[in-house]
């Protein structure tokens, strides 16, 4: 007979969108609440675009949002973010493409099965190619496919699974938040703070270099500890018999690969091109990952009809990315039409005045690192947070490529610690505890999280602008 305890549910953290749906409905309760406020706003001459008025702020008549405003609010904000669902969903055709040409997996395969498998440059070559892939197209959700084979690989090379995420998920992640060329989530974030498309880069790829060095300088210490003895590693005596290194000797890494892999390349300098030089913006964008992913498929041999059923899969594949989005930007929606954005920047900003710009920033990047507990969708959180920060930025005299910045490593990093993003799935992929996964990632992220706080101190003492 079953107890009362077997009856009892072990509690789940709600999902992105129910997190998501349940901020909304909270934010349309505090339509009622905080009062409504605006600023003035006037075009700042010598940038370019509007910023907010200093000392302008004033109450104006309370617009609360009612029930069946909130319904309404999420049809519009899905339509009200339609340029970035849009750029999403293509984006990931580009993406699905590569992948499903076989590309990717030979080269991979390419190096598994060199002599270099068998260096101790392995793992830092590997960390390197997948934090490229994040930090430039914008890799994370498809590495999940990939990372047993790489869990499998460690344990035979010696090394434990918290090895095997290292050398793949947590390298690309590394790389999505080191971001230079990521238009999921710097693309997005300067679009919404009125910045050329992937400029700064000069700090960017340093930001890249730094953190890549300081991770694989991390995992190297760690792994070679576990190989020379292999009790010290933190999930010693786990069965991970379920992990089999499935190599193909027989794959090649074909001319056509070595094509479609130099393709996407070219794809991602022709929108940094287009982008800094020709004034391109998301729907340019768009259309050159649409062209990119076409061009891939005829490459790859798949044939028209294939190429439709090829984008009707990776558009649903991209279903959660698009409710995520439509649903961040229903929560800027209701705060607008509640007209309580401005009360909030008002109450930050008065928080955070008489304090030096670099600590203004400093603070901002905490808040970024708190939000991305609720929102660890890196185009969910810069659609959400963005249109916030960006005045916030202006008034607190922060300037908007730092603000950017602040975001950048906010939503990047903490996936790896906050159970409601990335890490969880990486570590269940894995059957890594979370709890031995945290013993091993805590003092990194202590690390990266000092480091970025030096980098927000340097971008504002040199005045991080726009190019």
């Amino acid at each position: 007979m079953p107890t009362l305890n077997d009856k009892k549910k072990k509690f789940q953290f709600p999902s992105s969108s129910l997190m998501l749906f349940i901020l909304t409905a909270i934010v349309a309760l505090l339509t009622w609440v905080v009062p409504a406020g605006t600023y003035d706003m006037a075009l700042d001459e010598a940038t370019g675009y509007e910023t907010v008025v200093q000392g302008s702020y004033h109450y104006v008549e309370q617009t609360p949002v009612n029930l069946f405003r909130l319904f309404v609010a999420i049809q519009e904000g899905f339509i009200d973010g339609a340029q970035i669902i849009f750029l999403i969903l293509f984006g990931y055709f580009w993406v699905y493409e590569v992948l499903a040409s076989g590309a990717f997996t030979a080269m991979i395969n390419k190096l598994l099965n060199s002599r270099i498998r068998d260096s101790k440059l392995f793992v830092p070559i590997v960390m390197i190619v997948f934090a490229l892939a994040g930090s430039t197209y914008g890799e994370m959700e498809t590495v999940y496919g990939l990372l047993p084979i790489f869990v499998a690989l460690a344990i035979a090379m010696g090394y434990d699974a918290i090895v095997g995420i290292c050398m793949s998920g947590m390298a690309v992640a590394v790389g999505f938040a080191s971001a230079t060329t990521n238009p999921f989530t710097i693309g997005i974030a300067q679009a919404f703070a009125d910045l050329p498309v992937f400029s700064g880069l000069a700090l960017r790829w340093c930001v890249f270099v730094v953190f890549v060095t300081a991770a694989i300088i991390f995992v190297m210490r760690y792994a070679n500890k576990v190989k020379k003895d292999p009790t010290k590693s933190l999930v010693y005596g786990m069965d991970f018999s379920a992990f089999k290194v499935e190599r193909d000797e027989n794959m090649e890494f074909t001319t056509r690969h070595k094509i479609i892999m130099c393709g996407m390349v070219v794809t991602i300098l022709c929108i940094v091109y287009g982008s800094l030089k020709l004034g391109w913006f998301i729907n340019e964008m768009s259309g050159v990952f649409i062209i990119s992913g076409i061009i891939n498929a005829f490459i790859a041999k798949r044939g028209p009809e294939q190429i439709c059923k090829d984008l009707i899969q990776a558009v649903s594949e991209m279903s959660m990315a698009v409710v995520v989005v439509g649903l961040s930007r229903t929560i800027l929606i209701i705060m607008t039409h509640g007209q309580i954005i401005h009360t909030v920047i008002y109450a930050m900003s008065s928080l955070m005045e008489g304090l030096p710009t670099w600590a203004t920033a400093e603070i901002m990047l905490v808040i970024q690192n708190i939000i991305n507990f609720f929102i660890p969708s890196g185009s969910g959180q810069a659609t959400a947070i963005m249109p916030i920060m960006v005045p916030l930025a202006d008034l607190t005299e922060v300037n908007r490529q730092v603000a950017v910045l602040a975001y950048q490593f906010g939503d990047g990093f903490s996936n790896l610690i906050w159970p409601t993003a990335s890490c969880a799935i990486l570590c269940g992929i894995a059957k890594v505890p979370l709890g031995k996964w945290y013993r091993f990632f805590t003092p990194l992220f202590g690390i990266f999280f000092i480091l970025e706080a030096i980098f927000i101190f340097i971008a504002v003492q040199i005045n991080y602008g726009p190019f």
